[in-house]
């Protein structure tokens, strides 16, 4: 019997010819109805199997470990891959710039981050000057706060000014004692309806037609107010980032950060700040007004 050689195969097999000192030796096929004696046979590199030249694939043999030769040479590969370093950044694998109106990821090859020293934040190439990124008018991370000053007093102070302040607007806004009826509140909110604007997505019965504003001290806005309508089931917070888009005011809720740059919503006929977990149409009614403010604290329970 001559032996059966077979040419070098193109692309990877399932199998390869077994050392040519077999020549002085060779072997039976392990296959189990194949006897034939070949002096060169193969080897199958999921089985570790000899076999013939008929019998060599995992086909040919019905290899109990079929597969497996295939398994190791795709983790290889794997292996193989450049690391996640080069792969498309995203907001889970990458950080981004910490202006916040800019999205540019930063501590990639393409996009290197440049620490700041005043207020321990990174940014991109074009944020990277202090007056690029408006430092001086940021909290440092991890800046100390004044002597017998903590969070929690500056909150309660601010909350403080904040409630008188509402007093004031409360008596601008709230229906007057003898002159407002209920036809004069039917009308005014008729006005809001046709002045308002907002989502056209939003069915109108699920619509809640507010008064928005942004409180000059402590926030900065395109438009200093404005009359918009939100779905009342969304929550203060979502109602919030919704307002925020309205008046062009700058939201960094998300992102992060303190107390100092967050954003709240203060209802001003409730006179008390909003939680963002509440719902919009259990704290708020048609024809209301609510104020964005920034750094005023967490909502306080205290009266």
């Amino acid at each position: 019997m001559t032996p059966s050689i077979s040419p070098a195969p193109s692309e990877p097999q399932s199998f390869t010819p077994m050392d040519k000192e077999m020549l002085s030796i060779g072997g039976t096929c392990q296959y189990l109805t194949c006897d034939n004696y070949d002096f060169l046979p193969f080897r199958c590199e999921s089985c570790r199997g000899r076999f013939c030249q008929d019998h060599r694939t995992e086909n040919g043999h019905k290899c109990a470990h079929a597969g497996e030769w295939a398994a190791r040479k795709a983790q290889q590969q794997v292996s193989k891959l450049p690391s996640s370093s080069s792969q498309k950044p995203t907001t889970l694998t990458a950080t981004q710039c910490s202006h916040p109106q800019c999205k540019t990821f930063i501590d990639t090859l393409s996009s290197v981050g440049v620490a700041c020293s005043t207020c321990n934040r990174k940014y991109c190439l074009k944020h990277r000057i202090p007056e690029d990124h408006e430092c001086s008018k940021i909290i440092p991370i991890g800046a100390r706060q004044g002597p017998g000053t903590s969070q929690a007093d500056r909150a309660r102070s601010a909350l403080g000014r904040l409630k008188l302040w509402g007093k004031e607007k409360q008596a601008a806004v709230l229906p007057k004692p003898k002159p407002a009826t209920a036809a004069s509140r039917v009308v005014a909110l008729n006005q809001l309806k046709r002045t308002a604007k907002g989502d056209e997505k939003i069915p109108i019965e699920k619509r809640i037609y507010l008064h928005v504003e942004a409180e000059a001290n402590t926030t900065t806005s395109k438009f200093p107010k404005g009359a918009f309508w939100y779905n009342k089931a969304w929550s203060v917070g979502r109602l919030l980032d919704d307002a925020a888009r309205g008046l062009q005011v700058q939201n960094v809720n998300n992102r992060g950060g303190g107390e100092e740059e967050r954003l709240r919503v203060f209802h001003v006929e409730g006179g008390r700040l909003l939680d963002f977990g509440e719902k919009a149409e259990d704290v708020l009614a048609q024809g209301n007004t609510i104020v964005l403010l920034r750094g005023v604290g967490p909502v306080s329970t205290d009266a």
